[in-house]
């Protein structure tokens, strides 16, 4: 782990120190132009932090309800039998999440939502939130196992219904746990490259809107990394949109071990 740090953080900064890059045009700049030394990445963060936002607001409260019914609501068989074909939902290959995108969802939307082509944030958002479902899923059935038995029983013996004591007892004392499943949630929907590329259109501009193409920091690394010639401006953006994505796993895990810590 130090030393991918390490290369990252050298080859990244290449970009600022090498080309004399401003940090600002990088950030905040919308025009990548990485022939003029303009490589504004801009548009790329917007399409991630879109895209994530996206798929957790719409995966994040299902996973959650879904681990809520096979962890305090299901019949044991039926639990029994949804936790395998969860898991294996972990293991499907993301190019197949980013097909069945392509050949489903992209004319679905193109037919009945108003999109000329059926890419854009919406359908990348779809799909992220159908990948990041089994994580969150498996999380949140784990953490709300985890809490006592005791507090349960000792809120229905007080005359408390079932699903109050979910909202008032049990909720609350998962709230570390759920949190953790939200949050590798967030990591896992904004590192996410192929399924993402298949589906969000490719084009390097701010989206006006869901239905607009656009594209992500994993998305832009995935097209351009095959003819990116090392030491240009180009080469060199890469590496810093790539350090930039470390950089923000990093501070997801950090928000994680915290909520963890709290939550003990």
């Amino acid at each position: 782990m130090g030393a991918l740090i390490v290369y990252l953080a050298y080859m990244g900064l290449q970009l600022f120190v090498v080309d004399h890059v401003s940090p600002l045009t990088f950030l905040f700049s919308s025009n990548f132009a990485p022939d003029e030394k303009h490589p504004g990445a801009l548009v790329f963060i917007i399409g991630s932090v879109t895209i994530t936002l996206f798929a957790i607001c719409v995966g994040g409260p299902l996973g959650v309800a879904v681990g809520i019914f096979l962890s305090l609501l299901a019949p044991k068989r039926l639990a029994g039998a949804m936790k395998p074909a969860i898991e294996i939902l972990v293991g499907i290959p993301s190019v197949v999440y980013g097909w069945l995108g392509l050949t489903l969802l992209v004319p679905l939307v193109r037919e009945h939502a108003g999109s000329q082509t059926g890419f854009g944030l919406l359908t990348a958002g779809i799909v992220l939130s159908i990948m990041i479902l089994p994580t969150v899923v498996s999380l949140s059935e784990d953490a709300l196992r985890a809490v006592p038995v005791a507090l349960q029983e000792g809120s229905m013996s007080l005359g408390a219904t079932r699903w109050q004591t979910i909202w008032n007892v049990l909720l609350p004392a998962a709230r570390g746990g759920l949190t953790v499943a939200v949050i590798l949630g967030i990591a896992r929907a904004i590192g996410e490259a192929l399924a993402v590329q298949m589906v969000i259109g490719n084009s390097a501009v701010l989206p006006k809107g869901l239905l607009a193409p656009t594209a992500a920091l994993t998305t832009e690394i995935v097209t351009d990394m095959g003819s990116a010639q090392e030491g240009t401006v180009l080469f060199h953006s890469l590496f810093s949109m790539a350090l930039l994505l470390l950089l923000i796993a990093m501070a997801l895990i950090f928000a994680v071990r915290l909520a963890l810590r709290r939550s003990a």
